[in-house]
This record gives structure tokens, sequence and C-alpha cells, in this order.
């Protein structure tokens, strides 16, 4: 149903504080009872998701606009038990992947980095055409994600932290993770790794989200 409305059309978020009136279309009037008891049973349950939900609302109730997201994650792994966190960093911020690790390690963490170009592999033996490369003309090593993920699948991580992966190989490298994943910095080469920065210069800096044409060109 690509007509259907859903959360972006709705501007009451009563699902929030429950001070409002839900829409007629809105997915929590909809939701079936039995599945919602379901899955909070799952939040209430000691398995490990049980244990994030409980642990990601007590940092959120906690913390709320005093801690850095560097910090959060480090409360949020205390909070879970994790003990040995991997790092999937993009080779681009391996100097800020670096500062991260130090704090961890001050924390008690064990920490284990795998950087996004492990392996080697120049991006023509993947089927990328020479064109393709950013410097056409000399090795140009692929992104790795599902070796990153591999790697610290063997090192029985307990919780693996992205730090700046590509649109795409942050979804491969969760998709090929044992371990849960939670995203520390999101790769934006254009807004100094600040996705965010677009969407509030929409109506400026960055007008060119709604030029039709650029984007049907994308």
């Amino acid at each position: 149903m690509p007509d259907a409305k859903s959360c972006s059309e709705c501007h009451q978020l009563n699902c929030y504080h429950e001070d409002k009136i839900y829409p007629k279309f809105c997915l929590t009037e909809a939701l079936d009872q039995g599945r919602l008891e379901e899955i909070a049973e799952i939040y209430r349950g000691d398995g490990i998701d049980g244990k994030m939900a409980r642990a990601a609302a007590e940092v959120e109730g906690t913390y709320y606009g005093k801690l850095t997201r560097v910090e959060e994650t480090l409360a949020f792994a205390r909070r879970i038990g994790a003990k040995r966190i991997g790092i999937a960093t993009c080779v681009g911020l391996i100097e800020e992947t670096r500062v991260v690790v130090r704090f961890l390690q001050l924390g008690g963490i064990e920490t284990f980095t795998v950087l996004c170009k492990v392996g080697a592999l120049d991006k023509t033996e993947i089927g990328v055409p020479e064109a393709g490369k950013v410097k056409p003309g000399a090795h140009e090593s692929c992104c790795n994600p599902i070796q990153q993920a591999e790697l610290l699948n063997a090192r029985h991580t307990d919780l693996n932290v992205i730090v700046g992966l590509c649109v795409g190989h942050d979804a491969l490298f969760t998709r090929h993770s044992d371990a849960p994943v939670t995203t520390l910095i999101a790769k934006d080469r254009v807004m100094g790794h600040n996705p965010v920065a677009a969407i509030y210069t929409a109506q400026t800096y960055s007008k060119r989200l709604f030029d039709a044409e650029r984007v049907a060109a994308l």
C-alpha cells in the first residue's frame, strides 16, 4: 500500500505521552494486542533483548541531556554486562577510533578494532570498474564489512560499535554481526559526520534535497 499513511504523517504523536488523540490511521491503534503483549514479555525477560531494552531506557532516563553518545555507549555496555566491545571503523576515522578505544579501556572494557579495508581487496576484484574508484589507476581497497563482522564474531564480542562505516557497508556489517550493533558515528563526509545538519538546513544551504531533477538522478 504505497499511499498508506504512517507515523511521518501523524502530528499528534499521542503514543508518546497519551495526552492527545490518535489519528484514524494510527499504527498503535491498529496493533495486534496479543503480539504487543508478546513483545512486552520479551522486554521484561532475562534474555539479551530484554536486557538491552531496559538498559537503553535506563540510560535515557538517567542521563537525558547529560552524557555524550560516547559516554552513553559505555553506560549502555555496562548495563548489559558487555565486557568485550568490537569496533568496526572506517579508515578515515581511525584517529577518532583511537580516542574511543582509550575511553572504553579506561572504563574497564576490552576492545578489538577492525578497519574497513581489512583484506586489502582492490575494488576491481569485486566488480567495480576502474572508473568507479575515487582515484582511478591506483590500488584502492574496497570496504570489507563482512570480514569485519567475521573477525569480531571470532573474538566473541558482546557488543559491536560502528564508527563511520559508509551507507550500505554499515548495513552489511550489521547483517553479518553475531553481537548486537550500535552506531557511534554515522558517515557524512560533506557534513563532518553530522548527517542531521543537512536536515536542519533543508530550507537554506541544503535546499538541493528538494531539487526533484537532482534527486531523480541519484
